[in-house]
């Protein structure tokens, strides 16, 4: 079995860790490198409370992510677009989880991605669980035009809406075609419906507490249709980020969602 080396973007944050320590359960998969500007100079795998790795964690992916066939950031929307950049440039393939990327941002990546002839992946979400509830959602609005997005998220989220509502609410709207709701007459506080996206009302909620959770909500004559999922914990997305450092290696463009991946859409 050969194994595929691993870098990863963010290893100081949250999400960062949990892939540190999920990397060191998976036999064909080595972290070999590390990034983060909070944490430079420091053993990835102390930071991520599993004991010495050897792994320095670096500035940024410009200080060596060469060693690496595949990068994994979860960092913050500012640096993102140009760490994807940075890892083609050096023929390196990016799996990507942080969100705040535009549509633009994700035109650029796909020209990038096939100039250079490498995968990206770029999943909004890496929890199964929620690829599921979008491709319900997706389903149910060809028998529900009028539907929702409630998503919440822990207060440090730096964007809103969440990727994962903004993905859900596109794949609603490729299923069901435009469809104009009905607006209130008037917004007593400005906002208070939410943003709309291709006619979908989206509300975000950020609070300390959670951790990432969405629901949508169909509207029908007489009934209603209510789509929920909760990610408890950061595990939670592990094996999507796995399974995705896995594929990129199989792929020469940009696939953007998990959903492509798992169920070919």
């Amino acid at each position: 079995m050969s194994t595929i080396r691993v870098a990863v973007s963010g290893a100081a944050g949250k999400m960062g860790q949990e892939v540190v320590r999920a990397l060191q359960k998976e036999a064909d998969l080595k972290l070999v490198a590390a990034f983060d500007p909070s944490a430079k100079g420091q053993d990835a795998g102390e930071v991520a409370g599993i004991g010495h790795l050897g792994v320095t964690i670096e500035q940024d992916p410009e200080d060596g992510v060469e060693k690496a066939q595949v990068l994994v950031d979860f960092t913050e929307p500012a640096v993102v677009k140009r760490n994807i950049h940075t890892a083609l440039q050096k023929g390196v393939r990016p799996v990507v989880g942080t969100t705040g990327l535009s549509m633009e941002d994700i035109s650029d990546i796909r020209r990038w991605a096939k100039s250079a002839g490498l995968g990206v992946i770029i999943a909004p979400n890496f929890a199964l669980g929620a690829l599921l509830l979008m491709r319900f959602a997706k389903i149910a609005s060809q028998y529900f035009p009028h539907g929702e997005i409630i998503e919440l998220h822990h207060d440090q989220k730096k964007d809103a809406p969440s990727g994962t509502a903004i993905k859900t609410a596109q794949m609603m709207a490729e299923a069901r075609g435009q469809v104009v709701q009905q607006q209130v007459s008037e917004e007593k506080l400005g906002g208070v419906r939410g943003g709309v996206l291709e006619g979908i009302n989206i509300h975000s909620v950020r609070l300390p507490g959670l951790i990432a959770h969405q629901e949508v909500i169909f509207g029908g004559s007489g009934q209603l249709l209510t789509l929920r999922h909760d990610s408890t914990s950061r595990e939670s997305f592990m094996p999507g980020v796995m399974l995705a450092i896995r594929k990129v290696l199989e792929v020469d463009e940009l696939i953007y969602g998990l959903e492509q991946v798992l169920f070919g859409d």
